[in-house]
């Protein structure tokens, strides 16, 4: 994506997080380097010049700005919060109120907005939802219900089937029959990503902005006839190693298992798209040549859409025959980013 100091410049009068990654600021009255979206005072438009890395701001004397700390991941959740997450994973039954948090050092304003920018809802109701969540699975796994429910902090069977049916639609006896997609929410080099999982491997992998992301998930847990809930799968242990370590550049090819469900044309679209190979790109029409559908360009083009699996199916690896990237729905500016890293990488 070619961007103009201008385009650059105004990012930063607007502080635009949807630049994030593109490109980083450095301030020569300063010394410092930002994020697009700093909240520092706008510098002057000649006081600035601007990097598509950090490693190049760091090669031209500039450190990293105190303010907006460009050097971490942007929506990385801070350690105390990350303790508060695994202290209710350790113990569903936990409740922990604002004393509690003012005991542990945390503001409970300044959680309860951390929770709302990155998950939606609150604290409190953050805790509701894992506390029902856990309970599912639990319940999924053989338990039963009256251990569930007095297990995971509730003081009645009655106020637990309440809560259950009102989040999940149907009885807690009813969900030993219903299946679970699993979901976890990532942090990468180019943002935030949801993933999901079922018994059988990796389902989902997608940047949480991605436009029609909530009908991907709709689409997901109709095709597994399932409910998709926030909670552990054997799976995200390997597959966050592994994106660690192709973002790190020392992996080349992704093994964590996956499970993608869809037509037979799409399926062979996507091993199509597993077969290119790191650092390398391929056009809508060879793929179409690939599969041996010659003829097929526009269905491979569709198919490689109607990917739920970023990165590890790489469609960022498909451009169009002149060159262009043409589509891509984590972004233009990912797909880009991606391809570099790949090339320089290889």
């Amino acid at each position: 994506m070619q961007l103009s100091i201008d385009d650059m410049y105004q990012a930063i009068v607007r502080k635009d997080t949807s630049f994030e990654g593109v490109f980083f600021t450095a301030v020569k009255t300063t010394g410092v380097f930002c994020r697009p979206s700093c909240r520092a005072r706008k510098p002057k438009k000649e006081n600035v010049e601007f990097f598509s890395t950090i490693k190049e701001a760091v090669m031209k004397g500039y450190r990293p700005c105190r303010v907006c700390h460009p050097m971490e991941n942007l929506h990385e959740t801070p350690p105390r919060i990350k303790q508060l997450m695994d202290d209710l994973n350790d113990d569903p039954s936990l409740r922990l109120k604002d004393g509690d948090l003012r005991q542990r050092r945390l503001e409970p304003n300044a959680i309860r907005r951390w929770f709302l920018k990155n998950y939606g809802i609150t604290f409190h109701a953050y805790q509701r939802m894992h506390r029902i969540n856990t309970a599912f699975k639990k319940i999924q796994e053989g338990q039963t219900v009256t251990d569930v429910a007095f297990d995971t902090g509730y003081e009645s069977l009655s106020g637990f089937g309440d809560s259950f049916r009102t989040v999940f639609g149907f009885s807690p006896r009813d969900s030993r029959t219903k299946m679970i997609i699993d979901l976890k929410r990532l942090e990468t080099p180019l943002g935030t990503m949801y993933a999901c999982a079922v018994e059988e491997g990796i389902c989902l992998l997608e940047f949480t902005d991605r436009r029609m992301l909530e009908t991907e998930f709709k689409d997901l847990a109709r095709r597994f006839n399932a409910t998709i809930v926030q909670g552990h799968n054997a799976h995200f242990a390997l597959l966050e190693e592994q994106l660690r370590r192709y973002f790190e550049g020392t992996l080349k090819r992704f093994t964590v298992p996956l499970c993608a469900p869809g037509s037979e044309f799409q399926q062979k679209a996507w091993l199509a798209l597993q077969q290119i190979p790191y650092g390398e790109t391929r056009s809508y029409k060879q793929q179409a040549e690939n599969i041996g559908q010659p003829d097929a360009v526009r269905a491979v083009a569709n198919a490689n859409g109607m990917n739920k699996i970023a990165i590890i199916i790489p469609c960022h690896r498909v451009i169009g025959a002149n060159g262009d990237l043409s589509g891509y729905g984590g972004g233009i500016w990912r797909k880009e980013k991606l391809l570099d890293m790949e090339k320089a990488n290889r």
